[in-house]
C-alpha cells in the first residue's frame, strides 16, 4: 500500500495505545504499551478489532507523540498490532522506539512486506490473505487461529515453512472457543510441536 500523507512513516493511523498485559502468545502475562495502528487489508470474518479496518478513521499521528504516550509507562516493551501493521513503514516508529531503549513485539498476519526492527515477531498467518515473503522463517511465534477443523492443515503448512527455533502457537477462535479448545488440546497432545494459545486478558476482562 501507498500512502504518501503518512510521509514514509513519520505519521501513522493511530487508533490508539494503552498500557496493559500481553494476553495471547509467547509473552502471555508480560506487561507491555500496545500501539495499534489502523487500516486492514485481510478482513477476517471473526475479528475482534473490526473497527480498525478503515484507516481513513484514523488521522495521522506523528510518531513522536505515539513514543511520547508510551514513555510515560513503566514497562519498556512495545506492542506494535493492528489492524494489519505491515500495511506501514515501520522503521522510523521503530527506530525511535529502539533510541528510548525499547524491546519491541509486532504482531501481524504478514500480508505486506516487513519493516521495522523488531525483538519479536508473531506472525498469525490467514487462509484469506497469505503471508508474503519468508516471514515464517523470521517469525519468532507462529500463532494459527483455528475456527474450523480445516484450520489444522493451514496450520501445518505453515509450520513447514517456520525457522528452525520458531514457537508454534494454536488459538481457538474466541466465539468458537467452546468447541474448538477440545479439539485442539487432543491436537497438541498428538503433535506435541505445537503449544496452546488461550486468550488469557478476556479471562482478565482487560484491554
Amino acid at each position: 500500500m501507498n500512502f504518501p500523507i503518512l510521509e514514509g512513516g513519520a505519521l501513522l493511523p493511530l487508533v490508539e495505545s494503552f498500557y496493559t498485559i500481553q494476553g495471547e502468545g509467547y509473552n502471555t502475562g508480560k506487561a507491555a504499551f500496545f500501539i495499534r495502528l489502523g487500516g486492514c487489508d485481510v478482513g477476517c470474518s471473526w475479528c475482534d478489532a473490526k473497527e480498525t479496518w478503515n484507516p481513513k478513521l484514523y488521522p495521522p499521528t506523528p510518531i513522536e507523540e505515539i513514543v511520547a504516550e508510551a514513555l510515560r509507562y513503566s514497562a519498556r516493551s512495545i506492542v506494535i498490532t493492528g489492524g494489519e501493521p505491515l500495511n506501514y513503514p515501520l522503521d522510523k516508529l521503530c527506530n525511535l522506539l529502539k533510541k528510548e531503549g525499547m524491546e519491541i513485539f509486532l504482531e501481524t498476519s504478514g500480508s505486506s512486506p516487513l519493516s521495522g526492527t523488531f525483538d519479536w515477531i508473531c506472525l498469525s498467518p490467514k487462509k484469506k490473505k497469505p503471508p508474503v515473503g519468508d516471514i515464517q522463517k523470521l517469525a519468532s511465534e507462529i500463532k494459527v487461529i483455528i475456527e474450523t477443523g480445516e484450520d489444522f492443515l493451514w496450520a501445518e503448512q505453515n509450520r513447514h515453512k517456520a525457522g528452525e527455533n520458531t514457537k508454534l502457537y494454536l488459538q481457538p477462535e474466541w466465539s468458537r472457543s467452546k468447541v474448538m479448545l477440545p479439539a485442539i488440546i487432543e491436537y497438541v497432545k498428538s503433535n506435541p510441536v505445537w503449544n496452546i494459545s488461550l486468550q488469557t486478558h478476556k479471562y482478565m476482562n482487560i484491554p
